[in-house]
């Protein structure tokens, strides 16, 4: 099937270039055949004017966690530590796969309405797997129509161990009942996402699988390994929490005798293909590693931002050679999957540091936005830009929006000044899936409504569950306190204000 995009602005190749002037974009199946100035031959196949659009290579979002839909808006001024307890209840809530799907097109609405055409989505199936609910993730993302990689958090320790001093701090009843809970075993576990890895790989399907270790503090060594092996056997990308916090960087020093970083490396886990989810806390040291190894750092501001994790070193990243690529994190930290927050909070956000000669700008937070999400997954020569022979995953922008009125630079002000209320067109595999700002796949509204009469049901649970977790708060918030106290590497880049 072919289709031309006819009389569009376009930002060209891997580094974004304006086109001169209005070119056609010819499709062929799912690959971009022709980039042509519009009038040098007529259009063939399905003909899309597209004459009030500036097109581009659709946005990936490289972190996001589907399991913490129904929680939006639910906590506000909790650093990390203190808040992701109450998206893991210590008791899972109970939800029929309808109420997964659902939960999963939160986030998924969202993602397309934002101009991206690949959302990475790590989701929670402790403290037992039940496959029908992973069922309904992949077939959510199949209808709304969108390229997604699923993760299964992967963890052998218990979630609430993995912080320092829990033994001191914990009175040793609750203790006894938090360990008395049964999790599934790490067999168990990589045995069904080895299954995944077989039939549901991301080189032959447009929702695939990703393995997801959740984080080395909620793993053991030997767990990581055996993923690491899981990962390059099936020839899978890989995503992984590492350094989010400054707790995380002591715990590393308690733990290891040294940082996370510099642990996975001793381990041999840094490979090309890996996703360091956040990465904040960084010294020099462990930059040379990042790149070194080829490792990527997953860079989510939003999120970054709402539990107060810090900022990250972009510029000493990128200057080092190491990919970043861009995402948003869950809807329980931050409020959605919007990938345009994202782009203006990553190239303003990192003007608070260092002299104007080396900020972050549009173009770099662009970059990381498409070619860097793409370089992550081992897609660099098929998604990430608007070229001849890459697979058409396209996002169109209204340019007659009031974001690119006047027009003076696309770039910057698709960064700087447009929302998602400018995008107008999602295309995946050469098929819209969003025209004219309406889903083509799926019925919205009925979803929408729908989504809300599931959460009516849910809420009671939800609020009973927070009520579980307040139990364990306190100890949290000593060893919270506990691990401020203790001194990191000199060298660390500073990533909150004193």
């Amino acid at each position: 099937m072919k289709k031309t995009l006819v009389g569009c602005r376009a930002l060209l190749g891997p580094k974004a270039v304006p086109s001169d002037g209005p070119v056609d974009i010819e499709i062929v199946g799912r690959t971009i055949a022709d980039i042509r100035p519009t009038g040098v031959r007529p259009p063939e196949g399905e003909v899309i004017d597209a004459g009030r659009l500036l097109v581009t290579a659709g946005l990936v979002n490289g972190h996001h966690h589907s399991h913490e839909g129904y929680y939006k808006g639910r906590k506000d001024n909790l650093p990390l530590e203190l808040w992701m307890n109450y998206v893991r209840p210590l008791k899972p809530i109970a939800l029929t796969p309808r109420e997964v799907y659902l939960r999963t097109m939160i986030g998924g609405i969202e993602a397309v309405r934002s101009g991206t055409t690949t959302l990475c989505d790590d989701i929670n199936q402790s403290p037992r797997i039940q496959p029908d609910h992973v069922d309904a993730v992949f077939q959510a993302y199949e209808d709304l129509g969108i390229r997604a990689y699923v993760g299964i958090t992967l963890f052998d320790r218990p979630f609430f161990r993995a912080v320092p001093f829990v033994d001191e701090e914990f009175p040793p009843e609750l203790l006894k009942q938090l360990d008395a809970t049964k999790m599934y075993s790490a067999d168990e576990l990589l045995d069904f996402v080895t299954g995944l890895a077989r039939t549901r790989n991301p080189a032959d399907h447009r929702v695939g699988y990703i393995a997801a270790p959740s984080a080395p503090q909620r793993c053991t060594d030997e767990f990581l390994m055996r993923v690491r092996r899981m990962a390059d056997d099936h020839a899978l990308p890989l995503m992984i929490h590492v350094q989010e916090t400054r707790m995380q960087v002591v715990t590393g020093q308690l733990w290891y005798g040294c940082t996370m970083i510099e642990h996975l490396h001793r381990l041999g886990f840094m490979k090309p293909k890996t996703q360091f989810i956040h990465g904040i806390w960084l010294t020099p040291g462990e930059i040379g590693l990042l790149a070194e190894t080829g490792v990527t750092i997953q860079h989510n501001p939003p999120s970054n931002l709402k539990v107060g994790s810090g900022l990250a070193p972009i510029r000493a990243l990128l200057a080092a050679g190491v990919n970043v690529s861009m995402g948003t994190d869950g809807c329980g930290s931050i409020e959605g999957t919007d990938m345009q927050n994202s782009l203006y909070l990553a190239a303003l956000l990192q003007k608070l540091r260092g002299d104007h000669t080396g900020w972050v700008g549009a173009s770099e937070a662009l970059y990381a936005a498409t070619m860097g999400g793409a370089i992550a997954l081992g897609r660099e020569h098929e998604l990430g830009a608007v070229e001849v022979g890459r697979t058409a995953d396209l996002a169109g922008y209204d340019l007659d929006g009031i974001g690119f009125t006047p027009l003076n630079n696309a770039v910057h002000q698709l960064v700087y000044a447009a929302s998602r209320a400018e995008v107008a067109m999602t295309m995946v595999d050469g098929e819209v899936i969003m025209a004219d700002g309406h889903l083509t796949r799926v019925d919205e509204d009925a979803l929408l409504d729908e989504i809300r009469e599931a959460h009516a049901r849910i809420e009671p649970q939800l609020t009973a569950s927070e009520t579980d977790v307040e139990a364990i708060a306190p100890y949290y918030e000593r060893i919270y306190r506990r691990c401020q106290c203790i001194d990191i590497a000199d060298d660390t880049y500073p990533a909150r204000f004193p």
